[in-house]
């Protein structure tokens, strides 16, 4: 037997030995893996089935969508720019939406058919109809849960807890609740199909069920510079979901219908207003030239000042297109002045730089008056957006004011001028003059009239023609017939590894805490050049601790292994004095199985017709009796000597001899001697060096083939290192799962320094699955065993 051990600094790493570690626990795998599949069973038996809804949109740039709103570019009406996919994405998915697609499909009121372990819920031919008398107010608000038994086709039970008696109604009756009203009526279609079946009718807040939807909702965008929009919606039935996208896709686009129509009609009523003033002046001047020409008798304008009248009526256009223009600002800044709340501006009713102020303002009115849906005033958006708007306010009434004074310069300027061609045309006859200013402010009134009936038709026009923000690529659909979760393949997948890892995972945290050491592999990676003999198994609580002659067990085999080995050790060391025959046998602590080691170490020795003695040296803590009483014990020889005296009594007394405290036994038909501990004395160091006993050892040793000493543990008191002298080798005994790696380091170093010599160890209390090298060589040679999977 190869005794040199492996260096334990060293690092090389045997993944064989690593993977073995694992797989001897199959079993823990194997049930670990059943339970996780189990579990995913159970889990898809009873999950509530998913299926996928999806849509595709494109949405519209400004031009697009606008359709003929294009043609209230002068007026600038709809604003500029391109709306972002990003912003248009959130008002798609916008909680006032929700609340809107809730309300058009009575989403908040659900009926489902009670099972024993789930719900299925009803959308799609309900037995029966609800119809609430409370308003929509109410019913809208309201949190409530009520009970049907359909019993008949004309009758049912109500009640309001599941496990409550029933009160028998007829279908078409009024049933008071708390939250009003409630006529219920059959659907005769379905009726029969759930008859004697229990159900449930919940009644939620619609913003409660708004939100519930808008967090199961995906609206993404394909791509960052693309204006294509997919929406996808998952819920256990398939219909609703292609629903509730279709919905909200219609809801969407009207509300932006909606938006633009609030500007057109704004913008109308502001035309409309104007148009209703011009009529009145131009009816004015139009009587005026009338009762001129009627009481100044004239006809026809001279010719005279032809060329003065070419000039002056170029200036005069000039003039009043200005006054036209300082009308229509003045107007402008007394509306903006005079607008106490937040209402949207006509727009194009100035220059370009106070259009784009005035879409700038419709734009964040709109928005304000579209989250007053769903929130209130206090709000820190909303009042963030006040403070834009009421900036864009003062900032256009600034700027008109400017025009308004700009034009009114403008105007004073050319009146002045016109007051210097009019110096030259009153030369001319008074009549004709008067007549040309009636006539010249007819015009001008006249063309700002036709202006405004314009632009009140290509308003008219424009309504009638817009267009969604959206165009439908794809209507909702279903992605699959089949529910897209729970997917089966991946919970069985992720139960398998999850069901793999848990044990692993336990055994590798194990591993990484364990110190201890658990069979002859672990041992000798540790021990350097210091030689194993063995390991001994682990016994049953009804197994015999102590071997027999020709016996066959695990114990024994593994025994004779020790014994095999130490003959080796006795054979080969050189040994001046005497027969090399004398063996300590030590442990780190109490409890680790030395005694028993002794004893059976002992027998297993005696088992070959040798001479063998066992000492018990631990006389502190003495345990050999406890093998050798009873029905252990087949045969006691009773010779002449002190059957009380022991080691103790033979240490602090002269007169006894080594013949008095050695009983000779025939223990399972083998023979041995046996030297118990004696009493337990008060001074056991001081005991033990006396000189009485190199002589014990040095007579025993020659009288003897074996003499097995049971000494005390080696890190616990000082007792075996006494008498570590006159051993000839020292089994040091480790117990599997308790002694510490680092314990071994202690006799090792005491070897180093001199203080014990012949040492070896031996593993104890090793697990079945652990004997021999990493539980791959077991013992029981010849023994015959059953496979794992009979029993």
């Amino acid at each position: 037997m190869d005794y040199s051990t492996q260096d334990p600094t060293s690092e090389n790493i045997d993944l064989k030995d690593i993977i073995s570690g694992y797989t001897k626990h199959w079993k823990w795998f194997a049930l670990s893996t059943l339970v996780a599949l189990l579990m995913a069973y159970v889990f898809i038996r009873y999950a509530t089935p998913q299926y996928a809804a999806a849509a595709k949109i494109q949405i519209m740039d400004e031009k697009n969508a606008a359709g003929g709103l294009d043609l209230f570019k002068d007026l600038d009406m709809l604003g500029g720019g391109k709306n972002l996919v990003m912003d248009e994405i959130e008002l798609i998915g916008s909680r006032s939406n929700f609340i809107d697609v809730v309300r058009e499909l009575k989403l908040n009121t659900k009926i489902w058919v009670l099972g024993n372990v789930i719900s299925t819920e009803l959308y799609i031919d309900p037995p029966i109809n609800l119809n609430f008398i409370a308003q929509d107010s109410t019913l809208y608000n309201a949190k409530y849960d009520f009970f049907i038994t359909l019993s008949s086709s004309t009758t049912f039970g109500y009640s309001e807890e599941e496990d409550k008696p029933v009160k028998v109604y007829s279908f078409g009756k009024n049933i008071t609740t708390p939250i009003g009203d409630i006529v219920i009526t059959p659907n005769l279609g379905s009726l029969e199909r759930f008859k004697d079946r229990k159900l449930k009718v919940s009644v939620r807040p619609i913003d409660e069920v708004g939100l519930a939807y808008k967090g199961k909702i995906l609206i993404s965008n394909t791509d960052d510079k693309s204006n294509i929009v997919d929406i996808h919606l998952e819920d256990p039935i398939e219909e609703k979901a292609i629903h509730i996208v279709n919905s909200l896709i219609r809801i969407y686009n009207e509300n932006a219908i909606e938006d633009k129509q609030i500007i057109a009609d704004r913008t109308s009523k502001f035309i409309n207003d104007r148009i209703a003033d011009i009529a009145g002046n131009l009816s004015t001047v139009d009587q005026s030239a009338q009762d001129f020409k009627t009481e100044k008798g004239v006809t026809d304008i001279a010719a005279e000042t032809n060329i003065n009248l070419s000039v002056g009526a170029a200036n005069q256009q000039e003039l009043a297109a200005a006054r036209n223009q300082l009308n229509m600002a003045a107007s402008m800044s007394g509306l903006v002045d005079q607008q106490s709340g937040y209402e949207v501006l006509p727009a194009n009713v100035g220059g370009p730089a106070i259009s784009s102020t005035v879409a700038q303002y419709n734009q964040l009115v709109l928005e304000r008056k579209r989250l007053l849906k769903s929130s209130n005033e206090k709000n820190p958006i909303i009042v963030n957006l006040d403070q834009q708007i009421n900036g864009l306010k003062r900032s256009l009434s600034s700027s008109l004011k400017s025009t308004v004074n700009n034009l009114g310069m403008t105007v004073n300027s050319l009146s002045g001028q016109q007051s210097r061609f009019n110096s030259k045309i009153y030369s001319s006859p008074k009549n004709e003059r008067a007549l040309r200013d009636i006539t010249r402010k007819q015009q001008t009134t006249e063309e700002l009239y036709l202006y405004l009936l314009t632009k009140r038709e290509e308003s008219q026009i424009a309504v009638a023609s817009q267009s969604p923000k959206s165009k439908t690529i794809d209507d909702a659909y279903s992605v699959s017939r089949l529910p897209v979760s729970p997917k089966k393949n991946v919970i069985y997948l992720a139960s398998l590894i999850f069901g793999l890892l848990v044990p692993f995972s336990v055994l590798y945290t194990k591993d990484l805490l364990d110190t201890k050491i658990h069979n002859m592999n672990s041992l000798e990676k540790l021990t350097s050049n210091t030689p194993v003999l063995g390991e001994i198994p682990r016994l049953a609580k009804k197994e015999e601790k102590l071997v027999i002659k020709e016996d066959r067990s695990v114990l024994a085999e593994s025994l004779r292994i020790i014994r095999t080995n130490l003959d080796y050790l006795i054979k080969t060391k050189v040994s001046k004095n005497g027969k090399n025959n004398v063996v300590f046998v030590t442990s780190s602590v109490p409890g680790e199985g030395k005694t028993f080691l002794s004893t059976n170490l002992a027998m297993i020795l005696a088992s070959t017709n040798k001479k063998v003695l066992l000492v018990g040296a631990d006389i502190r803590n003495p345990k050999l009796y406890t093998f050798f009483g009873g029905g252990n014990v087949d045969k006691l020889s009773k010779p002449s000597r002190n059957k009380d005296a022991g080691l103790t009594e033979y240490l602090y007394d002269n007169t006894l001899n080594i013949k008095d405290i050695i009983n000779p036994m025939l223990v399972h038909h083998n023979t041995i001697d046996v030297v118990y501990s004696g009493r337990i004395p008060p001074n056991p160091a001081e005991l033990l060096m006396s000189n009485r006993i190199k002589e014990l050892f040095d007579e025993v040793s020659e009288r003897y083939d074996y003499v097995i000493v049971d000494t005390a543990p080696l890190m616990v008191v000082t007792d075996t290192l006494l008498i570590s002298q006159y051993a000839d080798h020292l089994i040091y005994v480790t117990r599997a799962g308790v002694t510490e790696n680092k314990a071994i380091g202690y006799p090792l170093k005491l070897q180093e320094e001199g203080k014990i010599k012949g040492l070896c160890f031996v593993v104890n209390d090793v697990k079945d699955a652990n004997l021999g090298y990493g539980g791959q060589y077991g013992y029981g040679y010849g023994k015959s065993q059953k496979k794992w999977w009979k029993f």
